[in-house]
């Protein structure tokens, strides 16, 4: 990547994971003297200033990087005909580009020595007009390879051509990071203290992170980041060429044909993308309101606890947060137009939903039969009622259950016939692509996501509609209101979709070319490997929890799928555990059986501190500290709700470990080791997990002082910070 350089010392920010995937091959010299910080030149070199990087921080000097590396990949895009325009609109794309890039390091402990007055400019939300164009364009004329063939000042057509062009552009421009956030809803906002999102990770890569977070959400890998990345470059070429919106519309569609290719569909008219899990809730309630006719909706639900927040509200056709995918501001829990009946005096839902419960009280799972005849009596008296039944099936919940089970749907699809649409919720991806492309030719609508097995990045979501489905689109109209969630380049093109906007989610689109470079890695691993690396880690991971004596594993039943060759979902792979309280004057029983475990709350406090840095906590000498072990970033699933007989019924909550897709095709991080290293290495990682549980057990007072913050990187200046917070708290 960087050809030429003295000592890796020189240029701090050559090192970071997202600018190795950026840089690829890219030839990068440092040099005495540059007319600005870096020059790009006519071969794609780039020069960069040796005043650039020397007494300036890692974080300007990655900035210098990120800003050339982008200036660069534009000019290697650049037509012969006319290069002009190119130029100067790949400059100003460039620097925005890299104006974003430097703001996404603001919880950096570095102090600033230099930092450029133009990037408050271009990182704001409001386009450049002409004044500062002029004033910023002979700087940047100076990172040119050959700024003879552009003009010295923009004038007349050329300066009103763009800002023209920045107007219409100015959204679409950015790092990959920086639009892999949008188009979802405020949980993508990443928290300026941490650099990490509502889910605690990144959409940068983060391979210094012990990760088995596949239940909830993943940060991306390096893998995951250069499919964005390639997308992401092509659109920022297009938008040069004035061919944003088409080549946006493009990439979803490649992404629906990949979807439709990947689990056997007859073609990408069966695919919906959506922004999250969420999001297809709205989008198959919408379907099955287009086939229940006039009818009222009965919409039966398995466990809303252990799905997503929002899917209850989302399942009556509802507002489920304060955004949306494509609008800012909305009403949280108001019908969403369209899905209320078409009389303007009723206001009411059309759509009743009813929760079928997966555990007892006690927290124990709900026996098969029982859970099957609870459906059954909420199926029959709806349909008794003139109602039509969206029935989900939950494979699986965020603790690893799966119910109803396939004897049951089948006696129900036998039963009620076309009175019951089936949606299978598997949004964990915790199946065979076969199994889930059977289930569609059956006849059942299935959700997917790409953030949960598969390990892509949070809010990547996608329905698969089977055939009757699908007909139902080429008839009537969608809700009015999808419009603030979906776009018509996500759906099918169809009479019922003609009313959604035509702009297409760029961040959703993003964010699924980086899940399909997981899903294409993970498909290249033969099934027979593919459960072989499963099992050996759960088997070791399994063996790890239960041998530890505060950490009590809920065990969860062994999915029940009938027999597909080469199947490996048969196996938990989600493995779901209480956390024993740490001790409070009040003994708490050795026997895990009795023992108190943390209650929700104080789960999610262990939950962020397991992705701390817990440095600053203790003393130099101390050996918490001295092992690293405080040091380690660990991300596990978020804590679930789980009654608890030893809370008083009370809720304990049940943090997770999770296998996922890329444990099996492997961290690219980890190329260079054989299988069998690779696996002990993730072993040895979960087991790293378990001593930091019962290092901030034994600790928990101490930390809850500081209750320090997760953070996208180890922190750097230790003893620093350290006295920082104890100035902070008083202590010193």
């Amino acid at each position: 990547m960087l050809a030429g350089f003295p000592t890796p010392e020189l240029l701090k920010g050559s090192d970071r994971p997202d600018l190795r995937v950026i840089a690829e091959e890219r030839n990068i010299r440092l040099i005495s003297t540059t007319p600005g910080s870096f020059r790009v030149r006519s071969d794609g070199t780039i020069d960069i200033s040796e005043d650039a990087v020397s007494h300036n921080t890692a974080r300007y000097q990655a900035f210098v990087l990120r800003h050339a590396l982008e200036l660069a990949s534009l000019l290697d895009g650049m037509p012969e005909l006319s290069p002009e325009r190119w130029i100067v609109r790949a400059s100003f794309a460039a620097s925005r580009t890299a104006a974003l890039f430097y703001g996404l390091d603001a919880g950096s402990p570095d102090k600033e020595t230099r930092k450029p007055d133009w990037v408050d400019l271009l990182g704001d939300d409001t386009p450049l007009q002409q004044d500062a164009i002029n004033e910023l364009w002979p700087m940047l004329r100076l990172l040119l390879p050959v700024p003879s063939h552009v003009p010295k000042q923009l004038s007349g057509q050329d300066l009103e051509d763009l800002t023209s062009w920045l107007d219409r552009s100015w959204g679409l421009i950015g790092p990959t990071e920086t639009l892999m956030a949008t188009g979802g809803d405020a949980r993508l906002l990443l928290d300026p203290r941490t650099g990490l999102n509502h889910y605690g990770c990144s959409h940068r890569p983060r391979p210094w992170a012990i990760t088995f977070a596949s239940s909830t959400a993943s940060s991306v890998s390096e893998r995951g980041f250069a499919g964005a990345e390639k997308a992401r470059q092509r659109l920022q070429r297009a938008l040069i060429r004035d061919d944003g919106e088409v080549l946006l519309a493009a990439l979803a569609s490649e992404a629906r044909m990949f979807l439709a290719s990947y689990f056997n569909l007859p073609g990408e008219d069966r695919v919906v993308l959506a922004p999250s899990g969420t999001d297809c809730e709205l989008a198959a309630l919408a379907i099955s309101l287009l086939g229940a006719g006039t009818r009222p909706v009965t919409n039966i639900l398995i466990a809303p606890d252990e799905t997503g927040s929002g899917v209850p509200l989302a399942a009556a056709g509802r507002h489920f947060a304060d955004d949306t995918a494509r609008r800012s501001k909305v009403v949280h829990g108001e019908i969403i137009d369209g899905f209320g009946f078409a009389d303007p005096e009723n206001r009411e839902a059309r759509t009743e939903v009813e929760a079928i419960r997966l555990r007892e009280a006690n927290g124990d799972a709900v026996a098969p039969d029982i859970l099957a005849d609870r459906c059954r009596e909420q199926i029959a008296g709806a349909i008794a009622r003139g109602h039509h039944i969206l029935l989900h099936q939950l494979d699986l919940s965020k603790t690893g259950l799966l119910a109803p089970d396939e004897e049951t749907l089948e006696n129900f699809e036998q039963k009620f016939g076309e009175r019951i649409d089936i949606v299978v919720d598997a949004c964990q991806d915790r199946l065979t692509r076969e199994r889930i492309g059977n289930w569609v030719a059956r006849g059942r609508a299935v959700m997917i996501t790409g953030s949960k097995f598969i390990t892509g990045p949070p809010f990547c979501g996608a329905l698969l509609l089977p055939a009757h489905w699908r007909k139902r689109l080429n008839h009537g109209g969608l809700p009015a209101g999808l419009s603030d969630y979906a776009g018509r380049t996500e759906w099918p093109a169809c009479q019922a979709t003609e009313n959604l906007p035509q702009a297409t989610n760029c961040g959703l689109t993003l964010r699924w070319h980086a899940a399909i470079a997981e899903m294409e890695a993970f498909r290249a691993v033969p099934a027979t490997e593919t459960r072989m690396r499963l099992e050996r880690f759960l088997r070791e991971v399994r063996s790890a929890l239960t041998e530890c004596d505060d950490i009590a594993l809920l065990e969860a039943p062994v999915p029940v799928r009938p027999a597909l060759p080469g199947a490996w979902d048969d196996m938990t792979t989600i493995l779901s555990f209480l956390v024993r309280a740490p001790d409070s004057g009040i003994r708490n029983s050795l026997r895990k059986e009795e023992m108190t475990p943390l209650g929700l709350a104080d789960a999610r406090r262990l939950y962020r501190w397991l992705n701390a840095d817990l440095s600053h906590v203790f003393a130099a000498n101390e050996p918490e500290r001295v092992s690293g072990l405080a040091r380690l970033l660990c991300h596990i699933g978020q804590p679930v709700a789980v009654p608890s007989a030893a809370l008083g019924g009370a809720c304990a909550g049940a943090l997770r470990i999770s296998a996922g897709a890329r444990l099996v095709s492997g961290e690219p991080s980890h190329r260079k080791l054989d299988t069998d290293l690779r696996l002990a290495r993730e072993i040895d990682d979960a087991r790293e997990v378990i001593a930091k549980i019962g290092l901030i057990r034994r600790h928990w007072d101490r930390i809850l002082a500081v209750d320090p913050l997760p953070t996208y990187a180890p922190l750097q200046d230790v003893d620093k910070i350290a006295g920082n917070l104890l100035k902070q708290n008083g202590d010193v």
